[in-house]
């Protein structure tokens, strides 16, 4: 099993690739037993979306982390999640993303830097 920030690091990097819009990471651990970090970003649309989730699972496969679950990836899925256990990722299609604002949610999370995970343009 990797190590947890690898395995963020990996996430990010595979939303970035595929052009996610917004990649957050929040560490939740100290505030939730849902998990310790959530990864949010979102799609331009619901195929976008499912390109993104099917990234992150074909990246983290690579290194050995397999879901536990996965919600929302049926046919014009809007909010897709991937539990990784502690890891939680939340892809969303825009307006779906807009509309819960989970990041609000748990604004009292610590909010992870992931500049140096993202390409620079």
């Amino acid at each position: 099993m990797a190590e947890r920030i690898e395995v963020l690091e990996t996430i990010v990097k595979a939303l970035d690739s595929k052009r996610a819009e917004d990649i957050q990471v929040i560490k939740v651990g100290e505030l939730t037993i849902l998990g310790d970090y959530f990864v949010i970003a979102n799609g331009t649309s619901t195929t976008h979306t499912k390109t993104l989730a099917d990234e992150v699972e074909y990246k983290l496969s690579e290194i050995g982390e397999e879901p536990i679950h996965r919600e929302g990836r049926g046919n014009g899925s809007s909010w897709i999640v991937l539990d990784y256990g502690d890891v939680i990722v939340h892809v969303f299609y825009k307006e779906v993303r807009d509309f819960y604002q989970l990041e609000r949610m748990w604004a009292d999370g610590e909010h992870v830097d992931i500049s140096d995970w993202l390409k620079k343009e």
